[in-house]
């Protein structure tokens, strides 16, 4: 007979693309108001390891990482409608149709980084309303490693060590929920 068990909660994490910090900070807040604490930050990073968002948003480009933190069910409904919610909170920010931040929600747990999006591809799984997830790093012998798809700069150690610092705290959540 098959056993079914609720997974575990997940750890909420968003990616940012920007110019303008104020932008940022500006959807920093709204993200807080919406979503709750925010427990984790990373530094502000160069962000140039493609040329694909300059003409939308310009440059020079900087990327961030911040993680909730409440933990959340990793259910796809809710984690379609986190990415909807991004994408109307992109569109706020946009000037003349051009993005000026671009988000990208997703979680990790203790096996893997997930990460949302609007672009089908074959090692992507639909989820609902044109929302795709694709387990983008899977964490084994202490680190989390690539797959051949995984994005040039979520190979680069300074990403992967942001994702090892929310995933300290997210196992530290963990325990204490025991």
């Amino acid at each position: 007979m098959v056993n079914l068990s609720p997974p575990k909660r997940v750890k909420v994490i968003c990616g940012f693309i920007y110019k303008e910090e104020s932008i940022y900070l500006s959807v920093k807040k709204i993200i807080k108001q919406k979503l709750g604490k925010i427990d984790y930050e990373s530094e502000k990073l160069n962000f140039n390891f493609t040329d694909y968002y300059y003409e939308e948003i310009g440059e020079p480009l900087w990327r961030r990482f911040i993680s909730l933190k409440k933990l959340n069910n990793p259910s796809a409904s809710k984690f379609v409608k986190m990415k909807l919610w991004c994408i109307k909170l992109e569109k706020k920010f946009s000037s003349n149709n051009k993005r000026q931040i671009n988000i990208d929600p997703g979680y990790l747990n203790l096996a893997r980084l997930v990460l949302l999006t609007t672009k089908d591809f074959s090692h992507r799984i639909y989820l609902d309303k044109g929302i795709y997830a694709e387990v983008t790093l899977h964490y084994s012998h202490n680190n989390y490693n690539d797959f051949a798809w995984t994005y040039p700069d979520y190979r680069t150690k300074e990403y992967k060590n942001i994702f090892l610092k929310v995933r300290q705290i997210y196992k530290a959540q963990l325990k204490d929920e025991k």
